[in-house]
């Protein structure tokens, strides 16, 4: 069974404020460095929706390009302050096995339920995605889809092979398990560098797909095409300038919030979580001062 954090009000705000640490973060380097970057998923949503965090979130997401995010990854090790943050992926943490990257805060804690035994770094943080290219042939990106699904359950079999459902599922994670990560990420390197050679008309994040029927395959390429600037939190970050298309897509309807039992702000899936005491002005005047 699943551990389940209750957060109070207060508490699930504090842990609102430290991702919002790490967002600012990101656009600091990102301002410096002239990187595209947009605000992602619930995130975008909150800023075109709320202003800001959506009241009953409690993650927060970012995205960019592939040729975007090497120039993030390479200006995050000269420029990233380190004494505070960690920027997570497969090249700066062995034992991280997740096809997307994450920003973690230092001096925290949030550790997943179920992802106990995981012997990669934790910490509050929000998760950084990347898109690649898709391919156009109908065939292909069937084929392409398939592909990368199979190398998410290679991933995730180390927690599979203990958590699967029955012996038959555990049996067959333990068979992925033998696969070297290394060798994933290779794989998905690989296929990623041959499809984005040339444009295409969708893009996704290939090793953690877009959930929704109308977006399975990707989102529309046209999208990270322009970037403006959202309010969010009262402060101004990058977010695609085509969202109302990304966002219908992802969430359907998505200016008009869930009934009340949909939202589970306080119930979090983790088995500790430990925040960074800080406030909001905090970090504005800390957004300011850099952004002079």
């Amino acid at each position: 069974m699943n551990t389940i954090v209750k957060l109070s009000d207060e508490q699930h705000r504090n842990l609102q404020l430290n991702e919002l640490e790490l967002i600012v973060e990101v656009d600091r380097i990102c301002r410096k460095y002239n990187i595209n970057y947009s605000l992602d998923g619930g995130t975008l949503l909150g800023a075109v929706r709320h202003k800001g965090f959506v009241p009953w979130d409690e993650d927060a997401d970012v995205i960019f390009t592939r040729h975007e995010y090497a120039k993030f990854y390479r200006a995050c090790k000269k420029e990233l302050k380190r004494n505070e943050f960690f920027l997570q992926e497969y090249r700066t943490d062995p034992y991280y096995r997740w096809g997307y990257a994450k920003l973690r805060h230092k001096d925290t804690e949030y550790v997943r339920s179920g992802q106990e035994h995981l012997k990669y770094k934790t910490g509050i943080c929000i998760d950084v995605f990347v898109v690649d290219n898709v391919p156009d042939n109908k065939i292909a990106r069937s084929l392409f889809y398939i592909y990368n699904v199979l190398l998410r359950k290679i991933l995730y079999s180390e927690i599979g092979k203990d958590k699967g459902n029955n012996i038959l599922l555990r049996s067959i994670y333990n068979l992925l398990y033998r696969v070297p990560r290394n060798v994933v990420f290779k794989m998905r390197n690989a296929v990623a560098y041959k499809c984005n050679k040339k444009d295409t008309e969708l893009v996704s994040h290939l090793l953690y797909p877009y959930p929704k029927k109308d977006c399975k395959y990707g989102m529309p390429a046209e999208c990270f095409s322009e970037y403006i600037e959202l309010e969010f939190e009262g402060m101004k970050f990058k977010a695609i300038k085509d969202y109302d298309r990304y966002l219908t897509l992802l969430y359907g309807d998505y200016m008009t919030p869930p009934p009340e039992e949909d939202r589970n702000s306080l119930n979090v899936a983790a088995s500790k979580i430990l925040t960074k005491e800080i406030t909001l002005q905090e970090i504005q005047d800390r957004y300011k001062k850099e952004n002079i």
